[in-house]
């Protein structure tokens, strides 16, 4: 293990933060740790791999936090257990790291597709910090969509409902390649269960365009009697809602023809390490600094009363 010697902090003494981990040195654990290092609240802990050699380990020592290549079981062997371990591998392996994280008390925020964990989407769950201490963000193609397809689920009767996600080949890394299925089939779930939607559908395409293209979500829905005038103003109400945390998102069509509805996303990822392009790692990583984020203001989380900034 690397141990660097302790970042400078402009945080103000007193302001309460929550000490993290994160498993997983690729893309979107790259983009955590720029996230986590910017954000206000939470203080990285260790950055978590298997090679030693990975852009993603030198990223985080060259911001001063430690790294190791000793993977899950670095984790279990730090002092004190760490509040939140975001977790950026695969859907295998992330049912093993919550076997062996859930004793501790730790908040698992999930960024594979397992569908182990309480599926969340910030703007639809709320704001509330989670209740339950494994956090399943679904999948950036879930994370897209969701907040659209409820809100219109919540004002039309819904009676199809598909979603097509396009995403860049350089911006699909080994994990998301070894879960399609796991994609697809959490992905459907996680719109059925926010919809209420029986009859649902998800896709993924991998585009080797060259430039890249960025990050692009269709949705597909049927809903009888749905007017233009009344769609444009849910989904426009809703991406403003995501705009909060995911300034990149934003509609770029929305048309009805007699029952049938489209709604056109693109996502482009505003983010210290990421190409533009890459809005599919951005969005469900932006959901996931939120996500602990919301949980770091709460009074009652293990270690709140006593880890503040103060103490740093």
């Amino acid at each position: 293990m690397t141990l660097a010697e302790p970042r400078d902090t402009d945080r103000p003494a007193g302001d309460r933060t929550a000490t993290v981990a994160v498993i997983g040195t690729g893309a979107i654990g790259r983009d955590l740790v720029a996230k986590i290092h910017r954000s206000p609240v939470l203080e990285c802990g260790l950055v978590a791999g298997r090679d030693p050699q990975s852009a993603g380990l030198h990223y985080a020592a060259g911001l001063g936090y430690p790294t190791t290549a000793g993977g899950i079981e670095a984790l279990l062997a730090a002092p004190e257990p760490f509040d939140v371990v975001f977790d950026a591998t695969n859907a295998m392996s992330h049912a093993e790291h919550w076997r062996l994280l859930e004793p501790l008390g730790t908040l698992l925020v999930d960024l594979t597709p397992s569908k182990v964990g309480r599926m969340v989407v910030p703007t639809v769950t709320g704001t509330t910090p989670p209740t339950g201490r494994n956090v399943n963000l679904i999948s950036c193609g879930g994370q897209a969509s969701i907040p659209v397809a409820h809100a219109l689920a919540e004002r039309f009767d819904l009676v199809y409902l598909e979603v097509v996600s396009t995403v860049a080949s350089e911006s699909a890394g080994r994990a998301t390649r070894l879960n399609l299925d796991e994609y697809v089939a959490t992905t459907q779930d996680a719109l059925t269960a926010f919809s209420g939607v029986r009859d649902t559908k998800a896709i993924l395409n991998i585009s080797p365009a060259v430039p890249p293209a960025n990050f692009r979500t269709t949705i597909h829905a049927v809903a009888p009697g749905a007017t233009v005038e009344e769609v444009r103003a849910v989904v426009a109400e809703a991406a403003e809602r995501v705009r909060a945390h995911q300034p990149g998102y934003r509609v770029t069509a929305c048309t009805v023809n007699g029952d049938r509805i489209v709604v056109a996303l693109e996502v482009t990822a505003h983010s210290d390490v990421l190409p533009r392009y890459a809005g599919n790692l951005d969005i469900i990583d932006s959901a996931a600094i939120r996500v602990a984020e919301q949980y770091a203001s709460r009074p009652t989380r293990p270690g709140a009363a006593v880890r503040t900034g103060a103490d740093r």
